[in-house]
């Protein structure tokens, strides 16, 4: 299992993400930080950070 932890990226946010795979933990952060961050758009340097904070269980 993977997890990501939105406040390891960044933001005092205390949102985890679970998966099985980094995609699947890539659409959940999509969908977070849409709904929560008001992002509308990933820049491409945010989403290797996010890969990059994406750890094994």
């Amino acid at each position: 299992m993977k997890v990501l932890r939105c406040r390891d990226v960044g933001p005092n946010c205390d949102w985890v993400a679970r998966g099985a795979t980094v995609e699947e933990i890539m659409q959940q952060a999509g969908v977070h930080a849409n709904a929560v961050h008001g992002m509308t758009t990933i820049p491409p340097e945010l989403a290797e950070k996010v890969k990059a904070a994406i750890r094994d269980e």
